[in-house]
């Protein structure tokens, strides 16, 4: 059988590492834990669960981290990446098994089942698939600083796995707040880079289009206040990136900081 690399990247998951890993048991696979400095117990976890521990505590961005972890499953004939605050079930590893058996040449994606305020929000609409199985031998690196994206050495097709992936992404408002303000700065960075504009208009309407979008047109409602709580932080984070990538100039040029 081909080899197979489990690659997760980390900041402070000490409250996630250990069940993220265990959740791996089912799956034969070495694992990877690309840390980025974390100051509490993350990489003492890791390595006590057996797993390959490396850090890289100049952090540039996800994409550039994803790419750094490369260098390190060379040897691996297929990789694929797991945050820390998700979950691989049984169906999940033995569709990942089954792929990894034929060798086949394609990119697969997942679907995620968002764990949010104690619940899951299954009943929402899924926002389609993120790519995270790949063939080693086709990947060239990652670019973007967040939602960044595989550069691949030439075109595969793109297939998506049956079972989902469960990412408990929001658990606590305190939490919420803190991914906000990371992903608001993230975003921002990403469109100034692109040399788009901001400001407050462009702000609100994002906002609201996204939260709507979430919570009537993806059914966010039949969750009930998960559902809107998780819809209304998406929408805050797409109003205040826009407004940052107005406001926050001089942050924007400063270097990347997670």
């Amino acid at each position: 059988m081909s080899r197979l690399t489990v690659v997760i990247l980390t900041l402070n998951e000490a409250h996630h590492i250990e069940a993220c890993l265990r959740s791996l048991q089912g799956l034969q696979a070495e694992r990877l834990v690309l840390d980025s400095g974390s100051s509490d117990a993350t990489v003492a976890l890791a390595q006590a669960l057996g797993a390959q521990v490396q850090v890289y505590a100049d952090w540039q961005g996800f994409g550039v981290q994803r790419s750094r972890a490369l260098a390190h499953v060379a040897e691996s004939d297929w990789v694929f990446f797991l945050d820390a605050d998700e979950r691989m079930t049984p169906a999940l590893a033995q569709e990942i098994a089954a792929v990894v058996a034929r060798d086949e040449e394609a990119v697969w994606e997942v679907v995620w089942e968002q764990m949010a305020y104690g619940q899951s929000l299954a009943r929402m609409g899924g926002s389609g698939g993120v790519a995270r199985l790949f063939p080693r031998r086709l990947l060239e690196r990652f670019d973007g600083a967040v939602h960044e994206g595989a550069v691949l050495r030439r075109s595969a097709p793109t297939r998506r796995l049956c079972a989902r992936l469960p990412h408990y992404s929001r658990e606590t408002i305190y939490a919420s707040l803190q991914k906000l303000a990371q992903y608001v700065q993230l975003g921002a960075l990403k469109r100034h880079q692109a040399g788009k504009r901001g400001g407050l208009l462009r702000g609100m309407g994002s906002g609201l289009a996204n939260f709507l979008r979430l919570y009537l047109f993806q059914r966010g409602f039949l969750c009930g206040r998960a559902g809107f709580l998780y819809s209304f932080f998406v929408g805050l984070e797409c109003f205040f990136r826009y407004v940052a990538l107005e406001v926050d100039r001089a942050e924007l040029n400063a270097p990347v900081r997670r």
